[in-house]
């Protein structure tokens, strides 16, 4: 099931979301829309409970979305991985180690395939599909590439997640609090006394 047991990867966009992911099941999240200066603290409050952040480079302010920022980020921050649109952060995200997930966004059939080809070429862990509630192309993309989907952007109710998991991406990224919540169930850790 998912990403490292997840369904769902609750994405991150300001601290009350980010105390909300830390009270919740939930290991991996997505951290958008941050200040480079509040990253490091960020992240270090999330490995003390427990928790794995997974980078969006390019939302991140104060810094520049390249391969050297991405670089900076994975030594100084230590991040489980970076997610970006740009294939040098992704190349920089696969030599330190870390999970590379390169955002597709598939506005037409054009970038779709400029993007295929970008992926073939440098082989990112995960591709997030933007939008995620578009089944077919999840699917597509997955067969062309061979690469795990995540599903993101637009997912604003069971159905869309439950449609995207169908298609084949192994997890959806989502803001949505609400559908963190549906989906902590899945996600909470049995213990064995």
């Amino acid at each position: 099931m998912g990403f490292h047991d997840q369904n769902i990867l609750p994405a991150v966009r300001n601290m009350k979301q980010f105390d909300i992911f830390l009270d919740s099941p939930f290991t991996y999240g997505v951290l958008l829309d941050i200040h480079l200066g509040h990253l490091g603290g960020v992240i270090s409050a999330a490995k003390l409970r427990g928790k794995k952040m997974l980078v969006h480079v390019d939302l991140i302010q104060g810094i520049k979305h390249d391969e050297y920022g991405a670089e900076f980020i994975c030594q100084e921050m230590k991040p489980a991985g970076i997610l970006s649109t740009r294939s040098s952060v992704i190349a920089k995200a696969k030599q330190k180690k870390v999970y590379a997930i390169q955002r597709m966004f598939l506005i037409d059939t054009s970038a779709m395939m400029k993007s295929i080809e970008l992926v073939k070429k440098h082989r990112p862990d995960f591709i997030e599909v933007l939008p995620g509630v578009v089944p077919e192309l999840i699917k597509e993309v997955h067969e062309r590439t061979g690469i795990p989907i995540f599903a993101g952007g637009f997912i604003r109710s069971e159905t869309d997640v439950k449609k995207a998991l169908d298609a084949g991406a192994v997890a959806v990224t989502t803001s949505e609090t609400q559908l963190w919540k549906t989906y902590e169930r899945e996600n909470k850790i049995v213990k064995k006394y």
